[in-house]
């Protein structure tokens, strides 16, 4: 990515007024579906919705419908999300006859099967600092430039422990995804924060497009979009600040292992659909080994899916 498209595709969530948004909205057509995916976040998914409907449904009318796909979840994630107002769907409940894997980026692949906007925002489900105009912001470039397919957010993520600096929450996108743009994409390397939960895309590019069940879906999504429609078709938003709960190191090197799988995928490499990772716990005895396997595998294209119930 050079300067150039840094200048014309890096935009700001306020540029584009809400009247304009509903205004562009109404003359096209376009339907949009916020999509929430969610696995064991019934602390925080309650607020996210409820005040998403409250602004973007209810009132301003920008959102058509508020989707949360529940992976799996252990405690009350889906009944604290349907009393929030958010039509919920449990993971493995969508399309059966295609089986189930847990994790984020299965929960975003099943969505396009249980939500029917033209576009879908994602917006993930452990936000406790942000507002509502991250959907508005994201949908600006969308709204107004047929050209852009797939809109990125980028914001302060501070960690919430410790004094850290503005951008320091984003740990794996550091050591793991910049690097690795930089080795193989450096046309996309305008990318603030290339691993954002908050993006949103078109559909029929999403449905184009193979996603990996885990964590590695937002790489893959810009990977394989600038390989298929240009950089062009990719923009930024910022989004102001976003604070969320942090995972811990050990599950930091699960997602790390994801999005270098996904990536190894794209430069023609390794194709396994999981990995034993070996990572060592401290204890009064010494180092402890502790091994996952970690699920490396890809859905195909949701357009390439057969209809439920075809030969």
């Amino acid at each position: 990515m050079s300067e150039d498209w840094f200048a014309r595709r890096t935009h700001h969530w306020a540029d584009v007024p809400l009247e304009d948004l509903l205004e562009r909205k109404q003359a096209s057509g376009t339907t949009v579906s916020l999509v929430v995916p969610a696995r064991d976040e019934a602390a925080t998914v309650g607020p996210i919705v409820s005040r998403l409907r409250a602004a973007l449904v209810d009132t301003a009318r920008l959102v058509d419908e508020v989707v949360v796909i529940d992976s799996d979840s252990a405690d009350d994630t889906a009944a604290v999300a349907a009393d929030a107002g958010a039509t919920v769907h449990r993971s493995a409940d969508v399309r059966p006859d295609l089986g189930s894997v847990p994790g984020k980026g299965e929960a975003m692949w099943k969505a396009q099967f249980v939500t029917h906007g033209d576009v879908l925002v994602f917006i993930d489900a452990d936000l406790v600092d942000w507002d509502t105009h991250f959907v508005p912001g994201l949908l600006g470039p969308l709204l107004t430039d047929r050209t852009v397919q797939l809109v990125k957010g980028f914001y302060e993520r501070p960690l919430l422990t410790g004094d850290g600096t503005a951008y320091e929450g984003g740990r794996v996108t550091e050591l793991v995804a910049r690097p690795l743009i930089a080795l193989a994409w450096p046309e996309l390397a305008g990318l603030v924060q290339p691993l954002a939960g908050e993006w949103a895309v078109r559909r029929p590019l999403f449905a184009s497009l193979s996603v990996p069940t885990g964590y590695a879906v937002e790489i893959a999504a810009l990977v394989d979009t600038a390989a298929a429609r240009g950089v062009d078709a990719i923009a930024q938003v910022d989004l102001g600040r976003r604070a969320h709960t942090h995972q811990g190191l050990h599950d930091l090197g699960a997602m790390a292992l994801q999005i270098m799988a996904a990536t190894d995928r794209r430069r023609g490499r390794s194709a396994r659909d999981a990995v034993a990772l070996r990572q060592y716990l401290p204890g009064r005895d010494g180092l402890t080994p502790l091994e996952r396997v970690v699920r490396t595998g890809e859905r195909p294209p949701a357009r390439s899916v057969p209809d439920a119930g075809a030969a």
